[in-house]
């Protein structure tokens, strides 16, 4: 599966363009391929184990700490530490879950991933956090929520399998944000109606002008920001994004299923986790919801698994224009100029958007080496690929050639295409 990030790339590529960088070096295979580590991890007793990647970027990396072991004195491990405990107890004491798979799997993290890394992802193995730039970003351990969030994108893999795009993938992320809320709030003894309902609160260095990354209660009021732009989250179906970007909108428009799980919780009232939290649960895992499963299927789903709460559940969900069992829509693919080479890179946990455009024919400085890229890459060869939670997503249109490629499928030539085109001019190296 492709990697599932934290950071929306929309929001990465605006203020963090060396972690995409990152990312390109991913798709590009650098590290332990995923079966190598599979069988470290299999052959490991602990129930999670904490690495760390001492700012490299091969995984999983060294060691650092386990369950049942001391405090290491690194921040990172020992918030990477007391996230995975919290979380795999959240899950086996209040949804009787053995780990993300449901039959005890030992979890393995990684931190200190990369130079200023400012991501979070779960790549079908392990989770792995970055330290941020200490620009813009904190490192990724900081909020408990990140961790819960990216260990959710697992469990979902490992129950409803909702694809990566359009509809499906905005539930995936919201699920995820779902789970990070549950954990957070009972963390912090707090019912629904005492939590703040903010999703990386404490990920931003201070001067930034944001309060998280998202805001469960009120999408697209987590952050505005010179930096950042302003939080473009909708929390109405009426305003659903339908882009071909950030793998149709996933981060965008988990504000609507979001801000469902919100009312809903406030109305069932108590704990999250034990009230509106069993009920997504049992929807996402009952066998009614499925990998092409829309918002209004959904929504049924968890109405029909509230029982005396039904019609709370329901209330919600109409409150963000979704009727249970209705169709909803699908988004829309763009076309690009033709001797011009444009790439976008969405995705990624915050749903930051980068592109850049570049006219061959023009004075560019960069035109020569990107020509001669665009004449090496052929783009029919690698076109595809599974979209991952919270990984960055490119779209690529070389003078009338496009493909979409998710990050880890990126060629050296690809991502060094993507540098230059993303760049300003006068930055390009």
């Amino acid at each position: 599966m492709d990697r599932c990030r934290f950071v929306p790339p929309y929001l990465l590529a605006r203020v963090a363009p060396q972690s995409l960088a990152v990312d390109a070096t991913l798709r590009a295979g650098r590290g332990v391929p995923v079966t190598a580590r599979q069988a470290v991890l299999a052959a490991t007793a602990p129930a999670w184990t904490v690495h760390t990647a001492d700012h490299a970027e091969t995984l999983p990396g060294r060691v650092v700490r386990s369950a049942g072991s001391a405090p290491s004195g690194d921040e990172a491990v020992d918030e990477a530490a007391t996230g995975i405990t919290g979380a795999l107890a959240l899950f086996a004491e209040v949804y009787g879950r053995a780990s993300y798979d449901g039959a005890g799997a030992p979890v393995s993290l990684t931190v200190h991933y990369g130079q200023d890394y400012d991501n979070a992802f779960w790549d079908g193995v392990q989770l792995v956090f970055g330290d941020g730039d200490g620009r813009v970003f904190e490192r990724f351990t900081k909020p408990v929520d990140v961790l819960g969030h990216e260990l959710t994108h697992a469990v979902t893999e490992h129950t409803a399998g909702l694809v990566y795009e359009d509809q499906p993938g905005a539930l995936n992320e919201s699920v995820s944000d779902v789970f990070a809320a549950c954990l957070k709030q009972r963390l912090l003894g707090q019912s629904a109606d005492q939590a703040d309902w903010l999703i990386g609160a404490g990920i931003f260095v201070p001067g930034i002008a944001a309060r998280a990354l998202r805001d469960m209660a009120a999408p697209g009021t987590a952050y505005d920001d010179p930096a950042l732009g302003r939080d473009p989250q909708v929390g109405h179906l009426d305003d659903y994004v339908s882009t071909s970007e950030d793998n149709g909108g996933v981060h965008l428009n988990s504000g609507i299923p979001n801000r469902a799980f919100q009312l809903a919780a406030v109305a069932i009232g108590g704990s999250t986790w034990e009230g509106a939290g069993r009920v997504w649960y049992a929807a996402l895992t009952g066998g009614g919801v499925g990998p092409q499963s829309d918002f209004a299927a959904f929504a049924g789903a968890t109405v029909a698994a509230a029982g005396a709460h039904a019609d709370a559940v329901g209330t919600a969900w109409e409150t963000v224009g979704v009727t249970p069992g209705a169709v909803t829509p699908s988004a829309p693919v763009p076309a690009s100029a033709a001797r011009r080479v444009t790439v976008r890179r969405t995705g990624g946990f915050a749903g930051l958007r980068a592109s850049g455009e570049l006219d061959l024919d023009g004075d560019d400085p960069r035109a020569p080496e990107v020509a001669s890229l665009v004449d090496r890459v052929d783009l029919g060869s690698l076109a595809g690929g599974t979209p991952q939670p919270d990984r960055f997503v490119y779209d690529f249109d070389l003078c009338g050639d496009r493909a979409r490629l998710p990050e880890q499928h990126l060629t050296p030539d690809l991502r060094r295409l993507a540098d230059l085109v993303l760049a300003p001019a006068e930055g390009s190296p």
